[in-house]
């Protein structure tokens, strides 16, 4: 089994989501992360929120729910944070599950993971995370704001399981996703590429998002 890509889907939820985060007039991250969530017919959706974040990006994964027919959950630290993100999701279009603290057993067959870098938790989060046997997508929303020295993602992904491929975005405050394969090996944003009896060398710019190609 793997994740199987449906664009028809993904389109519908990035509209809705745009239409039910207009008056947030955020910077597109809810719109994507809805879509490729919609897009993977993720089964299993799961973010990681904190007392005093924005909601938009918590709408738009509610409503790739409602197009998965998927369960959408919810990982707050205390009982404070669960009461603020109740009170603001009352009108989304299908009511997350949520869960104080437990993100090991929250986590578990995951398809598609959203986790907020401004927050210290955030490694954590992403090392406990079970992956369901089809793969799954592990999104990093504020990237630019990750204050761990050195992150790669094979760093902090569970073992069996592989990085297949990572790609930085220019959105918000960044977006760093990564598709993981259940299985072993492990592939980063840095590749080498064989062609020929030279060697070509990979390199994803974190920041642009562009593709660069070096030979040795």
């Amino acid at each position: 089994m793997k994740l199987i890509w449906s664009p028809e889907t993904a389109s519908k939820a990035y509209l809705d989501t745009v239409i039910s985060c207009e008056k947030f007039r955020e910077s597109g991250v809810a719109e994507l992360l809805s879509a490729m969530a919609a897009g993977w017919n993720a089964k299993l959706i799961v973010e990681a929120w904190s007392y005093g974040d924005p909601i938009a990006t918590s709408l738009g994964l509610a409503t790739a729910a409602r197009h998965t027919c998927g369960r959408h959950v919810c990982i707050v630290p205390d009982e404070r944070s669960r009461v603020e993100y109740l009170k603001a999701m009352r009108k989304a279009p299908v009511l997350p599950e949520v869960v104080v603290g437990e993100s090991e057993v929250a986590t578990a067959g995951v398809d598609f993971l959203v986790v907020d870098c401004s927050r210290r938790e955030f490694v954590r989060i992403l090392r406990t995370a079970k992956v369901s046997p089809r793969g799954a997508v592990f999104a990093c929303k504020n990237a630019w704001q990750r204050n761990v020295k050195g992150f790669r993602w094979h760093g902090v992904v569970e073992r069996g399981t592989r990085v297949v491929r990572s790609v930085f975005l220019p959105v918000g405050k960044g977006l760093d996703i990564a598709h993981i394969g259940y299985g072993g090996g492990t592939v980063g944003p840095i590749s080498t590429i064989r062609k020929g009896p030279g060697r070509w060398i990979k390199h994803i710019d974190h920041r642009s998002g562009e593709e660069h190609l070096f030979r040795e």
